[in-house]
């Protein structure tokens, strides 16, 4: 074959490549996406799948355009800290974070990496972002409650056991977010002639202690709070409700999936989907603080009727209407 054949035949085999191939064998940058979790990664696997699932939609694909960094504190907050400091060692293009420590801890790391929220209670209250319209330096994401959605829980809790008076809040007190709910929560027993007693717990140690509180407390129900370090220690929490036989209501369908009675709250693998997008603009050169904060959109009524007949509670038909699952 002679010399010009040789390099035109080389020219139209490069011009058939597909895009993506060509643009690898150019060296293009794949964006690496680090994700800090409060949790374990079998906590975790639901949201980060939807987060998978969302960026999937929008074109990436793992180990060819995106690659993805995991770090899971299994319940240790002590450890975000560290774990953020490694995602920035790895030079991730966007770090997506959930929950307020977190997102504190990858803000003391970084200035400037872009940061993700997938789902944090309050960025406002806690400082953490200027405002909901402009966010400002490098947050931006998703908020995944308002102060007044524990007070709704309190609500339906009541349409559930009429009877009830005396109503426990199990919460998280290392976390600022929690109190000002705690504070909606109050104001909402008040306002339904309810008395609440509120009972703190953040680290392992201090379970045993807050369920020997609440179990000499007197309680007609209880409502366990929106919180990742109370959803850690879903299996103690689950056995004390139904040892004590306390309709309780929850801050994640993770409880109820497991035999809880009641979740009302946001849809998690929504918000995390939605945060792909959030992470999709930033790789096209949004800058984080400009992109506004997002609400939920989308909230869920799941009730287990299941556990209900065994504390022989008859939920009204007008739940049973609006729920979005009924679990039998």
């Amino acid at each position: 074959m002679r010399r010009r054949e040789f390099i035109t035949l080389l020219s139209c085999a490069a011009a058939a490549w597909p895009v993506g191939a060509r643009a690898q064998q150019l060296g293009a940058k794949v964006a690496r996406i680090g994700l800090l979790m409060p949790v374990s990664a079998a906590r975790a696997a639901q949201n980060v799948g939807a987060l998978r699932r969302g960026l999937h939609e929008l074109g990436y694909v793992e180990g060819q355009n995106i690659g993805i960094e995991q770090r899971y504190t299994d319940g240790r907050d002590e450890l975000l800290p560290e774990l953020a400091a490694e995602l920035v060692k790895l030079d991730v293009d966007v770090i997506v974070t959930w929950g307020t420590g977190a997102t504190r801890a990858a803000k003391q790391a970084t200035s400037t990496k872009p940061i993700v929220m997938a789902a944090i209670a309050d960025p406002i209250g806690t400082g953490i972002a200027t405002s909901i319209a402009r966010p400002g330096q490098n947050v931006t994401g998703l908020s995944s409650t308002s102060l007044d959605i524990d007070a709704k829980r309190l609500e339906m809790l009541r349409q559930l056991v009429p009877t009830a008076r005396r109503i426990g809040a199990l919460w998280n007190p290392a976390n600022p977010v929690s109190a000002l709910i705690l504070e909606q929560t109050k104001a909402a027993a008040d306002t339904l002639g309810l008395e609440l007693v509120p009972v703190a717990a953040h680290v392992a140690d201090e379970f045993a202690e807050a369920f020997a509180t609440l179990a000499q407390a007197r309680l007609d129900a209880l409502t366990v709070q929106t919180e990742v370090v109370l959803l850690d220690r879903k299996i103690p929490i689950l056995e004390f409700a139904a040892k004590q036989r306390l309709p309780t209501t929850y801050g994640f369908r993770d409880f109820v999936d497991a035999g809880g009675l009641m979740f009302y709250g946001p849809s998690w693998l929504d918000l995390f989907r939605r945060a792909a997008t959030y992470i999709d603009k930033i790789l096209k050169g949004a800058e984080p603080g400009d992109l506004p904060i997002e609400q939920p959109t989308k909230f869920e009524l799941i009730i287990n009727l299941k556990t209900a007949k065994s504390l022989g509670i008859t939920v009204p038909q007008s739940m049973l209407v609006a729920a979005d699952e009924v679990i039998e």
